[in-house]
């Protein structure tokens, strides 16, 4: 029998899956040494499937604005780097000075009606009581728990996330009602929004965890694209959502858990914020990460989704190929504003 709990991690848990493989080198450009965008998009364009990039360095004194771009306007599948919707909203409700102590002091039930497959750090059904608000924020960035996204979208409310993603004039950006009715729409289950967690199971099992659904669709999915994440993080990470500086260093602390961010891994001295997310099921993929680092007084976003289809569960080596050509993008970037 599958351990479906275990391989659902593989859908939508988002969490890294190259702890022991290198990336390539990185182009050496010497500090100040101008680059084009075409020195970023070359990178990029071998990759398989569809892919979406965005990197905006803004410009700022004698500085001029740096922007490289390829598919950036495509709505694609994100997986899990979409949380950071779910995170901005629930911070933005508790916005104050003492924003640590609402969020310490916050119980949450872990129990049943918030199960969802894809969490590594709450592991249903073995694991259930009361948490704080904080921490499952932390388990929802750090590992992208599933159970804990269930948990805050309960809390905060999908629909309030929905407006806030419209508010910020996000038209490519969609979020499901939950990630377990994301998982039951996508193995076929009528009752997606109804259906229980070991109802659920039970249904992954029998379709052998094989979706029956689409990913990318307009009922429950994780979309966006290139543009409205980085017209998002130029405006969240400065701040733009919120009234208090403690809540942007809350949002900024809870990004930089991240399990992806060490797989770009840039030199001392950058600040990397970002959330990411992953697929690998029979035939799709996903991978996508986006953010903003900070760097000598210097700010850039951005943004990278890779969507594409091989008959093997696993594909080790596109997955090192994109990461290695973010590393290099970044690498670049910093190099050259350094």
């Amino acid at each position: 029998m599958v351990d479906t709990r275990r391989q659902f991690l593989k859908l939508t848990a988002g969490t890294a899956t190259l702890t022991a493989t290198p990336l390539a080198a990185a182009v050496a450009v010497t500090p100040g040494q101008p680059i084009s965008p075409r020195d970023i998009i070359d990178l990029f364009e071998p990759l398989p499937g569809a892919k979406a990039v965005k990197i905006l360095a803004p410009g700022s004194g004698d500085r001029s604005e740096f922007v490289a771009q390829l598919n950036s306007d495509q709505r694609l599948f994100v997986a899990s780097a979409d949380k950071t919707f779910v995170l901005c909203e629930a911070l933005r409700q508790v916005d104050a000075p003492d924003i640590v102590k609402t969020l310490d002091r916050t119980a949450l039930e872990l129990d049943s009606s918030v199960w969802s497959p894809g969490s590594p750090i709450f592991n249903p059904p073995d694991l259930q009581g009361i948490v704080s608000e904080r921490t499952a924020l932390e388990a929802m960035i750090l590992n992208s728990d599933n159970t804990a996204t269930d948990m805050i979208l309960k809390l905060a409310g999908a629909n309030n996330v929905r407006e806030l993603i419209a508010a910020a004039g996000l038209k490519q950006t969609q979020i499901p009602d939950s990630t377990r009715a994301l998982a039951a729409y996508l193995f076929g289950a009528s009752n997606y929004h109804t259906i229980t967690y070991k109802a659920l199971i039970e249904l992954i099992r029998r379709r052998k965890d094989v979706p029956v659904k689409p990913f990318l669709n307009d009922v429950q999915t994780f979309a966006s694209s290139a543009n409205d994440f980085v017209s998002y993080y130029s405006v969240a990470l400065q701040g733009g959502f919120f009234e208090h500086n403690e809540t942007l260093n809350e949002f900024r602390r809870i990004l930089t858990l991240c399990d992806f961010i060490y797989l770009i891994p840039l030199p001392l001295g950058v600040s990397v914020y970002a959330k990411s997310g992953n697929v690998d099921s029979p035939h799709f993929h996903v991978r996508s990460i986006a953010g903003g680092m900070f760097f000598s007084n210097q700010w850039v976003y951005f943004a990278f989704i890779l969507n594409w289809y091989t008959a093997d569960v696993d594909d080790e080596a596109t997955v090192r190929q994109f990461f290695s050509a973010i590393d290099q993008a970044l690498t670049l970037v910093k190099n050259s504003l350094a």
